[in-house]
């Protein structure tokens, strides 16, 4: 354990902090899960749509900027309880819930099942698991014992792994291998980063920037700060933002302390690489912090999951400057209790 995660582990009595660390592990034995699963490969005209809600969803997001142009058909993420309203039977439905219980998934595996389209369930157990095998559908079994927010290594391999095997994109088994190797030699160089990053972000709320393979990222780095670190944590997209938001940051000193992270790619667009920088340079004027990110590594699912395990390092470390336990979770299980059930 290095120096830097001395005070994380020191606040993190659930062990989220290996959980994070595992994500190498995860990514290795999640690609068993599924080969385990024995899903027959066969082709989807439609392409695939994964249900699913927080950490249960964002596998898909995922694996959707990991094939960016190799998706050779829609790989899309839906998250509530009804299907798109214009999907056919011809489009697979992989129903995603860590759980098992999660209602609004269970809601679109039933759509699924009236629609007439093919399922493929991916979870620990619960009231998913039970309905799947009951109706033959198959069933990628996850670990039970982590936070849904700490699988998203399972998740996002299951998602990739799914779409291979119904012709929506090419498989990417040796990427996500190699992802996993890049995630080991590189994780006492991520802890260290993600404490110089929480040094600056302390005592702000940070806005989080993505474009093209780095959105889906923005958007876990919010979740992961809002569920971690008990903090307000906002996303938004390049170059949308340019034609509105960065309007908004001439007001930030006297609306709070905010913070700007910019997360950029080799991939992304020329002159959309040139945005980040001039965004960033425009609003760090009125910013408490502003920290550019390069994504590293070879592959876009090795910076992909890079990026993925700093934003997760990152929570930990606010969190523990905060002296707050990232694992409960209290309002939202609050708000399940006054839903009760459906």
């Amino acid at each position: 354990m290095t120096d830097a995660l001395t005070d994380v582990r020191a606040g993190d009595p659930s062990n989220q902090l290996d959980d994070v660390l595992a994500l190498p592990d995860h990514l290795s034995d999640a690609l068993w899960r599924v080969e385990s699963a024995k899903i027959e490969p066969f082709d989807a005209a439609g392409g695939l749509v994964v249900c699913g809600m927080g950490g249960s969803a964002v596998g898909g997001d995922l694996a959707a900027v990991a094939f960016g142009n190799r998706l050779s058909r829609p790989l899309t993420t839906e998250r509530g309880y009804e299907l798109p309203s214009c999907m056919l039977p011809d489009r697979v439905v992989l129903c995603s819930s860590y759980s098992g219980d999660t209602e609004e998934t269970i809601a679109c595996y039933e759509a699924a099942e009236a629609l007439g389209a093919r399922r493929i369930v991916a979870t620990t157990g619960g009231e998913l698991a039970a309905a799947a095998r009951r109706d033959g559908v198959p069933v990628i079994g996850l670990p039970s014992g982590l936070q849904p927010r700490a699988a998203v290594g399972y998740l996002f391999t299951a998602a990739a792994e799914v779409a291979a095997l119904v012709g929506a994109a090419p498989g990417i088994r040796t990427e996500i291998d190699s992802s996993a190797a890049h995630l080991r030699e590189a994780s006492d160089a991520l802890a260290e980063r993600a404490a110089e990053l929480a040094a600056r972000l302390e005592g702000s709320i940070p806005v989080i920037y993505g474009a093209d393979l780095t959105v889906p990222v923005a958007c876990r780095w919010k979740t992961q700060i809002n569920e971690n670190a008990k903090l307000p944590a906002f996303t938004a997209e390049l170059p949308e933002a340019d034609h509105n938001e960065i309007a908004g940051w001439q007001g930030a000193r006297e609306s709070g302390r905010l913070s700007a992270i910019f997360l950029a790619d080799r991939d992304q667009h020329p002159r959309v690489r040139q945005r980040v920088e001039l965004t960033a340079d425009l609003v760090e004027a009125d910013a408490a912090a502003v920290a550019r990110i390069e994504t590293e590594g070879e592959s876009r699912t090795e910076r992909l999951l890079w990026a993925v395990m700093l934003g997760d390092l990152v929570s930990l470390q606010l969190a523990a400057r905060r002296g707050v336990d990232p694992s409960p979770i209290e309002p939202i299980e609050r708000l399940k209790d006054l839903l009760g059930t459906p």
